[in-house]
């Protein structure tokens, strides 16, 4: 988040000293958070005028739209406005062919629409990106319209049309005070986070370098930074008028960061294995612990050429010199650090370059940046969806076969429970929250719709009576742990308040809408846990089992992807797999390590294939055999002696083939005990 000009910092100090009376001291504790819920509120607000003014029949759906599409930077918002619009469009246009189409045949109609809603999501969980919610927008816009208009097939175009406007009128109102009041772009948030990822990347090496002992999969850590940084990234050009400022530099930048995670894990690796240290090379390992701790910007530019020279002329000069394999890993050790300096260095200008908006210094394209690389799985996309498919069914069935008059609210609401909490590994819990949230708003919906709107005839004291709810919701929905609760609040109080042209205040109507409410979100409760439920361990043996698939495509030759594609598509799976570790009943330490042990291996097995091997080498059989023996001493013997066969390394095809083998031979050191291959 950029940081607050003094005039916000006096507005919302203002805002704090009058509200310090009404709200606790940890509802005032985030100013952003605060800020945020009065934006939103405003936006709300205006929204609604908007959609009275243009006398539209539910206008309360302006006000949820504002709540949904709002976030806490401007970025953010504009482009999750712009893809629930689209996913609107495309949602009501489906339900418009379907409903009128198959309403004769409510069974075929409801797995038509089922079918609509889960193929929304399927798409959606293969994404990955923020793009992902306009299909989910596409599904729940069709469940929200397509099953109340079974009753009244004939409206459903009106009823489509009236919602896109209603939902175009508080994207356009969101957008604009997202942007123009007190506006917090996510480019300031970005440099931060990036700020304290490369100070965290450096203080990581420096500390291998100091031989603390962590675990070999410390370094993967650095994943949840990497994905972190791609979130927002993805929302930057939204910031500024959809331009594309640094956007190459910041998939430069990645891919640095990426590789960076990989060679500290090679140079902790190669400490814990080197015997002897050289007085040349410890001398220089000082020196570069020294140069990562340095504060100062401008010493550490100045230190670092004269590093990466120190550390390239002594490998050269002991390449020369090698005669055994413990000379190979000596050079292999000093070659890893030269690209740890250089990476840095990299990373350096390529911060300075996003910093300021400019184009990726020259040095930095002398290849063409690749970017995150997202892991898509579509057998569990699909097995998502179908949970979701006869979640959905089955609540249909139950009101075709229950003639239900409220049924296809509660189907619709369950529809929408599916495709917005199917991206989550255990869904029930948000879900939850969500009803705990809901019980708030039904209780807040019922007092205003029956004591504090009847006497209320202006508009402006109308805004007055909703602000202390919404300014206190908003200010929880910024807020991560409580976002789901407060939505609760925010999405139930326009409906059953019936927030319209006039007020109409029908308990009967309410209490059922309450009930139908309920019921689908309880059942959705119940079904997702059942069938939409992925279990940690299950995830992590996925995962680990599709690392072993593509290792065996590549030494097979059909993988598709150089070595950086590699490894931005690993560090994007350990990202997936640290959040899941707290939940498995396995060894975290033990998934991580294998996790590591395939990306090394597939870097392995990439570049060996790629290199010019020597005449006699049989190294094609040894990386064929990496996929079907679990006994890998007897593998590390053969390479060790064939890198023996080519030393001394006289010519730099000879140099890079010894250098790949002991990156292979590393590789498989500590792994001897797990399989590399399928069963």
């Amino acid at each position: 988040m950029s940081t607050l000009t003094s005039h916000h910092s006096r507005f919302l100090h203002a805002i704090s000293r009058w509200s310090g009376r009404i709200a606790s001291p940890s509802l005032l504790s985030d100013a952003h958070a605060l800020l945020y819920s009065v934006r939103s509120f405003a936006a709300a607000m205006l929204a609604y005028y908007v959609a009275l003014a243009i006398g539209l029949e539910r206008p309360s759906w302006a006000i949820i739209t504002v709540y949904i599409v709002s976030q806490t930077s401007v970025g953010a918002s504009l482009s999750r406005s712009l893809y629930r619009l689209a996913g609107t469009v495309a949602g009501a246009g489906a339900t418009v062919l379907i409903v009128p189409t198959f309403v004769n045949t409510p069974i075929l109609c409801s797995v038509i629409l089922a079918g609509w809603i889960t193929f929304c999501l399927y798409l959606s969980l293969l994404e990955r990106t923020p793009r992902a919610y306009a299909f989910v927008l596409a599904g729940y816009t069709a469940s929200l319209i397509g099953f109340p208009a079974v009753a009244d097939p004939g409206t459903v175009f009106n009823i489509a049309l009236i919602r896109v406007q209603e939902i175009a009128i508080g994207i356009v109102c969101a957008a604009l005070i997202h942007r123009y009041i007190l506006p917090a772009r996510i480019s300031g948030l970005f440099n931060s986070k990036l700020a304290q990822t490369l100070h965290a990347a450096r203080q990581r090496i420096a500390d291998t370098l100091a031989g603390k002992a962590d675990a070999q999969s410390e370094p993967l850590h650095l994943a949840l930074a990497l994905q972190f940084l791609q979130g927002i990234s993805h929302h930057i050009p939204y910031d500024f008028a959809l331009s594309v400022p640094a956007r190459q530099a910041r998939k430069a930048l990645h891919d640095r960061l990426a590789r960076l995670v990989i060679v500290n894990g090679e140079v902790r690796d190669r400490l814990q294995i080197i015997a002897e240290m050289p007085a040349a090379m410890q001398a220089l390992l000082n020196d570069v612990q020294v140069w990562l701790t340095c504060d100062d910007t401008g010493q550490r530019k100045n230190a670092a050429e004269a590093l990466h020279q120190r550390s390239a002329q002594l490998a050269q000069r002991l390449a020369a010199q090698a005669l055994t394999f413990e000379d190979a890993l000596r050079v292999n050790f000093l070659r890893y650090i030269a690209e740890l300096i250089t990476l840095l260095q990299q990373c350096e200008r390529l911060s300075e370059a996003i910093h300021h908006a400019r184009p990726a210094p020259a040095q930095a394209e002398d290849r063409a940046a690749t970017g995150y690389v997202f892991h898509r799985d579509p057998l569990s996309a699909a097995r998502t969806a179908l949970g979701a498919f006869v979640i959905i069914l089955s609540g249909c069935l139950l009101w075709i076969y229950s003639a239900w008059p409220d049924g296809g609210t509660a189907v619709s609401i369950l529809g929408v429970c599916c495709t917005l909490f199917g991206s989550f590994d255990t869904p029930a819990p948000h879900i939850v929250k969500y009803i705990i949230g809901s019980v708030w708003g039904v209780v807040i919906s019922l007092i205003y719709s029956f004591a504090l709107l009847p006497p209320l005839s202006d508009f402006p004291v109308l805004v007055a009576v909703l602000a202390p709810v919404y300014l206190l919701a908003g200010s929880l929905q910024a807020r991560p742990p409580t976002t789901f609760m407060a939505m609760g609040i925010t999405l139930t109080l326009p409906v059953l308040c019936e927030l319209g042209a006039r007020y109409s205040g029908d308990f009967a109507d309410a209490a059922n809408t309450a009930i139908a409410l309920f019921f689908a979100t309880g059942f959705a409760v119940i079904g997702m846990s059942l069938l939409q439920t992925v279990q940690a361990d299950a995830a992590i043996k996925r995962l680990l089992k599709l690392c072993q698939r593509d290792i065996r495509r590549s030494v097979s030759g059909v993988f598709k992807g150089d070595e950086t594609h590699w490894t931005n598509l690993m560090i994007d799976r350990a990202a997936l797999l640290l959040p899941r570790l707290p939940r498995s009943g396995q060894s975290s330490a033990r998934a991580l390590d294998r996790l590591v042990h395939f990306l090394r291996i597939g870097l392995c097995v990439m570049r060996l294939r790629r290199c010019e091997t020597p005449a006699g080498s049989d190294i094609h059989e040894v990386l064929s055999r990496l996929t079907h023996t679990t006994e890998t001493e007897a593998l590390r013997e053969r390479i060790a002696a064939m890198a023996n066969r080519c030393l001394p390394a006289r010519e730099e095809q000879s140099c890079q083939f010894v250098d790949r083998l002991v990156d292979l031979h590393c590789a498989l050191r500590t792994q001897n005990e797990e399989p590399t291959h399928d069963k």
